[in-house]
């Protein structure tokens, strides 16, 4: 199999068995390629989006943005500018990957476009060099920059309308002509589990059975060390303290809108220990201080009112894509 037409055919598979709307709008020849140009939009025009669609969402700019599942899905790679330079939005559906990072190396921009998959995983090849990138990875796996790194960018992963609750000014993301008209059989087949149930990639070698293969982990690297968090477990324990790389931490998962968050957990020169206030771990209190947070690392009252500890940045993917690329990776266990 020639591997660079791989997200057309996975997108193929997709409308193969979508609703007959779908499978009419599917008909339409478009690519699977990056969106070099995006244009955005005003919340109240984003009329094809539904409050359980899954988006990632940016805040470090002048004004958030969010940008859909249902169109990342369909062109790998969104390009985009922030106050840092210029950022890569990235989805990979073979192996559920969605992150975000600065696109440049040695000082230099990158603008990417789609090139394949390598271990189950999405490749990006920069038009400067011609080097590839593994998402990730976030390495160059060939070409003149074989062997340098991309820096992660902060990034949220939530539903629309918690998206839309926290930044109601948001812009979002404008498909383009035809693909819209495939959203929805898109984020039906994600809410689903995308291809949770299918085998995973043929050319997948490494296989870490502590997990299965397609379940949904957040992973987190901190100085070096790494971690994964089922989601399962997540949904469990919502509030997770712990320690990464002698940073001590914590992991907040709200069930009701699958929303993860993660920062370090020390503030007025102390380190804190957290609870949930409510069932859905959305208001936290710090056992140390018994000051109120929010689920996103703001302190909004108490003693520590003001404080918003480092946040970390978590990577949301299938097992056998983080454990591809962490083999050392630990796992979180409830106990």
């Amino acid at each position: 199999m020639r591997r660079w037409f791989a997200p057309q055919m996975l997108i193929g598979v997709l409308f193969a068995t979508a609703a007959t709307a779908q499978q009419t709008a599917a008909k339409k020849d478009l690519p699977y390629v990056a969106v070099h140009d995006p244009q955005f939009i005003s919340a109240k025009d984003a009329i094809f989006m539904n409050g359980d669609d899954r988006v990632i969402g940016l805040m470090n700019g002048e004004v958030p943005k969010a940008y859909p599942a249902g169109i990342l899905w369909q062109h790998g790679l969104v390009e985009d500018k922030s106050p840092e330079g210029p950022i890569a939005i990235t989805w990979c559906g073979y192996c559920n990957t969605a992150l975000v990072f600065k696109a440049e190396a040695k000082g230099k921009p990158l603008v990417l476009d789609t090139a394949g998959l390598a271990s189950g995983n999405e490749v990006f090849k920069d038009q400067e060099t011609g080097s590839r990138w593994q998402q990730a990875g976030l390495v160059a796996i060939s070409g003149p920059l074989q062997g340098e790194h991309l820096q992660l960018y902060p990034f949220l992963l939530t539903s629309w309308a918690e998206w839309l609750r926290l930044h109601p000014d948001t812009l979002v993301v404008k498909p383009l002509p035809g693909y819209a008209e495939r959203m929805g059989a898109v984020n039906k087949f994600l809410k689903q589990g995308g291809f949770g149930a299918s085998p995973v990639p043929d050319d997948v070698t490494y296989r870490d059975d502590r997990l299965k293969p397609k379940a949904l982990v957040a992973g987190l690297d901190v100085a070096g060390a790494n971690k994964a968090f089922p989601l399962k477990a997540l949904r469990l324990v919502r509030v997770i303290n712990d320690s990464l790389g002698g940073t001590p931490l914590v992991i907040v998962h709200q069930p009701s809108t699958d929303t993860t968050t993660a920062f370090v957990a020390k503030a007025g020169g102390r380190r804190l220990t957290f609870d949930a206030s409510n069932a859905d771990a959305t208001e936290l209190i710090d056992r140390e201080t018994k000051s109120g947070w929010n689920a996103y690392g703001q302190c909004v009252a108490g003693r520590l009112k003001g404080s918003k500890p480092e946040p970390l940045i978590l990577e949301p993917e299938y097992w056998f894509a983080w454990s591809e690329f962490h083999r050392d990776t630990a796992i979180y266990t409830p106990q």
